[in-house]
């Protein structure tokens, strides 16, 4: 089987196969998704243009395509591929089915001012009753609202999200996963079907109908079709079946989670970090909305009870500032001159909307800081520790509140993903949280992903529990143990009134 997994910096391909009950998994091909400013005129010419922030979707197929190829020829012929990429962003296709531009960027700032507009066609409480959605500019009901006056999406005929469009370029088959489609702001989250009055807001917000472009909701788990004769040809696919599989990465992470339900909340800690646990049913309470906690959907009839916190993005963006500046940073040597710097010297609030455009990362860390009234960071350590130790607060945070909001008696917290890796991070996690903290798959989104394919195709029985057991016993864990008390923890939110 091969996992597609498209991340905000990087996509790659992985193999993986089952062998005695544990997951092999190999990467065989990685390449870079770098993003592009591109200039527009504006409406007609007329409006004044400004730079745009697109993805290079082009590039990226290069590199899915590459990377297939080279998983079929190195690794025999492929029963399966699945596809999971972040959330929200989308293709627009013309009456032809061709590609109408880059999609947009969700940090473009153009939806910045959308979200408030909305609420003249529908009010946050009766948005949230419907969606379960957690507040984010960058949504993709804001994303249509923003570019209702656009030629492109006055041309379009298909409106694919981004996974579900990587898809429709193997197969020719048109359709919205489940757990992406919960991201979009217009799926109701009792339904699990695209809500008709949000669309209806939407309409007339735009005056256009945009419920004409969105394709059938289709369930993780869901065997596709085959791979398009010519590009099974040209990459060595031939008996190929897509398989969608939970195409938001967040719910094959998730589903790779080794946990009890019943007693664990779980970090996804990549780019962005998504701190939840999760539920039988969606959570649509006024205390919930006003906690901005979203109901993304899951595999196996789920619900990720979350809220979308900032990442490892703050640290990712650093490194490219000093990079740029010719101070080359090795991460694991900066991480442990980071555990030097004094604990919680210097805190800041990692939802700022400061923090969330690309940029200058350590002096807008510096900016905060000052105006707070904190030491300064002044190296690249100083820096570092702050944003480990903020991410930490946040994540301290999100626990007690999922806690208070779900009834879950939360007794320990599953961190996956890329942050499993950073020692220092899950040590904090675990003190700021005072839960115990177990670290690990760091391949989480990659082996849910392959796993719910082996589900589909019959090789693995059991749901979700299965999935977990063959994680659990494919990959090391490790686990910390909370030092310490609560008092610095609660005195470092304190400086920041949260």
């Amino acid at each position: 089987m091969a996992a597609v997994d498209l991340g905000a910096s990087s996509g790659r391909v992985l193999v993986g196969r089952l062998e005695g009950g544990r997951l092999l998994v190999e990467e065989v091909g990685r390449f870079a998704n770098t993003p592009v400013h591109v200039w527009a005129d504006g409406l007609d010419g007329r409006s004044g243009g400004r730079e745009e922030l697109r993805w290079d979707v082009l590039a990226l197929w290069r590199g899915v395509q590459e990377g297939l190829r080279v998983a079929a020829a190195q690794h025999g012929p492929l029963v399966s591929i699945g596809i999971d990429t972040w959330a929200v962003d989308h293709g627009l296709l013309d009456v032809d089915g061709r590609l109408l531009g880059n999609p947009w960027h969700y940090r473009d700032a153009r939806t910045d001012a959308v979200p408030g507009q909305f609420t003249a066609h529908m009010t946050p409480e009766e948005l949230y009753h419907r969606t379960g959605t957690q507040v984010q500019p960058f949504n993709t009901v804001y994303q249509l609202a923003a570019s209702a006056a656009d030629a492109q999406l006055r041309s379009a005929r298909d409106l694919l999200l981004i996974p579900d469009l990587l898809g429709y370029w193997l197969t020719g088959t048109r359709f919205a996963e489940l757990t992406n489609a919960s991201t979009t702001g217009m799926l109701d989250a009792v339904t699990r079907g695209w809500s008709g009055p949000v669309l209806d807001a939407l309409e007339r917000m735009t005056g256009d109908a945009l419920a004409r472009l969105l394709p059938p909701v289709i369930d993780p788990g869901t065997i596709v079709a085959p791979v398009l004769s010519p590009v099974a040809t040209r990459l060595g696919l031939d008996g190929a079946r897509l398989v969608a599989v939970g195409s938001h990465d967040t719910a094959s992470a998730v589903a790779a989670v080794p946990m009890d339900p019943r007693r664990a909340a779980y970090i996804s800690s990549g780019t962005w970090s998504l701190v939840g646990v999760e539920l039988d049913a969606p959570v649509l309470t006024e205390e919930s909305r006003r906690a901005n906690f979203t109901n993304e959907l899951g595999v196996g009839g789920t619900v990720r009870y979350l809220r979308n916190v900032s990442g490892l993005w703050l640290l990712q963006e650093s490194m490219r500032t000093w990079s740029e500046r010719g101070v080359e940073q090795d991460l694991a040597t900066l991480l442990a001159a980071a555990a030097q710097v004094p604990a919680l010297r210097t805190v800041v609030d990692t939802e700022s909307p400061a923090f969330v455009p690309p940029g200058d990362m350590p002096t807008r860390i510096a900016q905060a800081a000052r105006a707070s009234g904190q030491p300064v960071p002044s190296s690249p350590a100083e820096t570092t520790r702050c944003i480990l130790d903020s991410l930490a607060l946040a994540y301290r945070r999100a626990v007690r509140d999922v806690v208070r909001l779900s009834g879950v008696d939360v007794e320990v917290v599953h961190l996956v993903g890329g942050g499993s890796r950073n020692e220092l991070l899950c040590r904090l996690t675990s003190d700021a949280t005072g839960l115990p903290l177990v670290a690990g798959p760091a391949e989480g989104t990659a082996m849910g992903n392959l796993l719910v394919q082996a589900l589909a195709l019959g090789h693995l029985d059991g749901g979700l529990p299965a999935i977990r057991e063959v994680v659990a016993a494919s990959t090391p864990m490790r686990r910390w143990e909370p030092t310490g008390t609560d008092l610095a923890w609660q005195q470092a939110a304190d400086r920041l009134g949260i």
